[in-house]
């Protein structure tokens, strides 16, 4: 019957001036030859009417795309179908078993009773109805018949690739007598997309991005966060909020970035890694300050240890650290010169050397030989004579290669007239010919150029106003309570943190 081959797919050619036309077909009328497609498409492009309808004389090549499968063509079964009239011509291609096709031509019946296309389930035995102009070709046979073989061909390596993508471990399923049945549903649930679902144009990216506003998106959800407590991205979960190792957990008071003030400002300011602002002092207040640290207990001997200890942290820092002081790297002791003065600023030079030298650095220690020296200064050269370091007087004993750092301890702005004795001019000149880096320990403000340039500058306490010349300011903790701070007018807060010794920033 007519309604058998309802459902199928099929392309017909209706020559130069129709075209090709494609389609499913929906309804078959044998009394006026006319053959309706539903959704069809005209030479590739979908049509914009949703149904075309076509007379036989029209057509002349029609092929046959897919077959629907048992229970597939039921819906199609309410349309009405009337039977072959007199007028139709009628061609029938025929498959036998043995795979040999076979062309039976029917001439026009001037009865009126009906003729019966037999329904097969198998592919392979099915026959084929088409309506041509005059009279089916055995060239059309021939190509239906090579279609009908491609797609055997298709199927059984779908089923083959389908068989060997199973799990091993996974039962191979028996075959039943529906094979066309079941096996076509697989194929449709794979590659049975329906074609009215392709889009007619491109899609439009640019277009549609537009549509999104990135920028408000995240700020509704970052206001959703700072309401709810949340730090979840899109829907937040009932989970309790996870928060990071370095995030606290309480909510804090806003950052106070200037915790320390002075009385009197010195135009200079610096700022720690933090953002911390710590303001320079004056030399006046900065001795004012160490006095009264004395009188409440920290006395010069305490602070020429916390100075000797920061000072060499931060030159074995400068040296390499632990990738230059390690028991393989015995062969490479690095070599730290120490220039000092005969002056309290030489005696924390000296407590560091003696801190360096208790560290395998090899220290050369040069200091002027005079009359009378200062009791902490004659204290700290009994320490150092206990290590391996080395004490010269005399410039010439001084190595002639490079070193790996010098340590500047000659100036004090107490004894300025020590810059013009002629050692002072010749530890200078070797210093500056040697072109080594230099860290210089708790340098004065000159008023005129500093003969040694220092790469890094370590102050005490709090830093006063220093120049360029001073390279990079680093500050470090030598002890000072912050009541003490307050009894001379400052108002302290520790900008250390964890550490003793932190890197000043130009503010």
């Amino acid at each position: 019957m007519a309604a058998d081959w309802l459902g199928s797919i099929v392309s017909i050619n209706c020559g130069d001036s129709l075209g090709v036309y494609q389609g499913r077909v929906s309804a078959v009328d044998q009394v006026s030859q006319t053959i309706s497609l539903t959704r069809p498409f005209h030479n590739g492009v979908k049509c914009l009417v949703p149904e075309v309808t076509f007379r036989a004389g029209d057509i002349t090549e029609l092929k046959i795309l897919e077959i629907p499968g048992p229970g597939e063509n039921q819906h199609f079964g309410d349309l009405h179908q009337t039977e072959l009239g007199p007028s139709g011509v009628g061609c029938q291609v025929g498959i036998n078993q043995n795979g040999t096709g076979k062309l039976v031509k029917k001439p026009a019946s001037s009865s009126s009773a009906p003729q019966n296309i037999p329904k097969r389930t198998d592919v392979k035995s099915q026959d084929v109805a088409v309506s041509p102009q005059q009279q089916c070709s055995k060239s059309y046979v021939d190509r239906h018949m090579e279609s009908l073989s491609q797609s055997k061909s298709f199927r059984r390596r779908h089923n083959s690739w389908s068989s060997s993508s199973r799990h091993p471990n996974q039962a191979t399923p028996k075959k039943s007598g529906l094979k066309n049945g079941q096996m076509k549903n697989k194929d449709d649930e794979c590659f049975g997309d329906d074609i009215e679902e392709i889009p007619d144009t491109d899609f439009d990216f640019e277009g549609n991005l537009a549509l999104f506003d990135k920028a408000a998106v995240f700020e509704e959800i970052d206001t959703y966060e700072r309401r709810s407590g949340t730090r979840s991205r899109g829907i937040p979960s009932e989970r309790p909020t996870r928060y990071r190792h370095d995030e606290n957990i309480l909510e804090s008071e806003p950052i106070v970035y200037r915790r320390i003030t002075v009385p009197h400002n010195m135009g200079k300011e610096f700022c720690t890694d933090s953002g911390l602002v710590v303001p320079s002092i004056s030399y006046e207040l900065h001795k004012k300050l160490l006095s009264v640290a004395e009188k409440h207990g920290l006395t010069l001997e305490r602070r020429l240890e916390m100075t000797g200890v920061c000072a060499s942290q931060m030159a074995l820092t400068l040296l390499g650290g632990p990738n230059r002081l390690n028991p393989k790297n015995v062969h490479q002791r690095p070599t730290v010169a120490l220039l000092c003065g005969p002056h309290v600023k030489g005696a924390q030079g000296i407590s560091c050397g003696r801190h360096l030298a208790n560290h395998d650095v090899q220290v050369i220690l040069f200091l002027p030989n005079f009359v009378k020296m200062l009791e902490s200064i004659t204290n700290e050269l009994s320490l150092f004579s206990k290590t391996q370091g080395q004490q010269v007087s005399s410039l010439k004993d001084l190595p002639t290669s490079p070193v790996d750092l010098v340590i500047n301890c000659l100036d004090c702005p107490e004894n300025a007239f020590l810059r013009d004795q002629p050692w002072y001019k010749a530890a200078v000149a070797w210093a500056n010919q040697n072109r080594a880096p230099v860290l210089s320990i708790d340098p004065p403000v000159h008023e005129v150029e500093q003969g040694i340039d220092a790469k890094w500058s370590l102050a005490l306490g709090l830093p006063l106003p220093l120049g360029e010349h001073a390279g990079r300011v680093y500050l470090c903790d030598i002890g000072i309570p912050q009541q003490v701070f307050q009894e001379v007018g400052i108002s302290y807060h520790s900008p250390f943190g964890c550490k003793f010794v932190i890197p000043l920033h130009s503010a």
